[in-house]
């Protein structure tokens, strides 16, 4: 089956602003790295320099320039890098890549993703099975829905057409500098592209290509 060119990922992210990127190689969609992000950690996790990563409990690597409160919770394999901030209560579930000078906030669970670079989740956000951009934000209460009630296989709907991921998991990809309003849902195989911004509130499903807003009301119109 031919592939979409639309849903490339190099149309969505920045590799330079993530330790994942050979994680990206031999794969064309994004989503097709999720079910490789612990082996992935498991692999360079005993890589990272000592001298700047403390292994903090078994798989668990930190940056000593992040700052984790200790309320937080982390569970393995997670690597977090430098810059970061964890803050109080949140949930690490594990099978987590978080990139430099990010924010994991209050009460926010993250499970199986990737954050690129200076992502903000930082108010009672859930991510899982998810990529999150460089600079994408999400406001609080905003979470990514990576299950259908079902449970039957996702896909990516790109108007009327249906790309198959093969995945029961998997939640949203966020293309660079996406921001999410607060309390949003985005609904099982939502692919948002660059500079995408989504109002407060809002049902997010399928792809959205880069510089659009998408309203509460459903309505997509394009960036000026």
């Amino acid at each position: 089956m031919s592939k979409n060119e639309i849903l490339f990922f190099e149309n969505f992210l920045d590799l330079n602003q993530t330790s994942a990127k050979k994680l990206f190689e031999n794969i064309y969609y994004p989503w097709e790295v999720l079910p490789k992000i612990k082996s992935f950690i498991l692999r360079i996790g005993p890589t990272l320099i000592k001298d700047e990563y403390d292994e903090i409990k078994e798989n668990v690597w930190i940056s000593k320039a992040a700052k984790v409160a200790d309320s937080a919770h982390i569970d393995g394999p997670t690597i977090i890098g430098n810059g970061t901030e964890v803050r109080h209560c949140a949930f690490i579930r594990g099978g987590v890549i978080v990139g430099e000078n990010c924010v994991i906030g209050n009460s926010t669970e993250v499970k199986n993703s990737i954050l690129f670079n200076a992502v903000q989740i930082p108010h009672f956000n859930y991510v899982g099975d998810s990529i999150l951009g460089y600079k994408a934000h999400m406001g609080a209460g905003s979470i990514t829905s990576n299950v259908k009630s079902d449970r039957s296989i996702i896909t990516v709907k790109i108007g009327a057409k249906k790309v198959e991921t093969g995945l029961k998991k998997f939640g949203a990809i966020l293309g660079d500098n996406t921001e999410i309003g607060c309390n949003a849902v985005l609904n099982p195989g939502s692919v948002l592209g660059r500079n995408v911004s989504v109002y407060p509130t809002t049902m997010v499903r399928g792809f959205t290509e880069e510089n659009t807003i998408i309203k509460n009301t459903g309505e997509k119109i394009k960036k000026i």
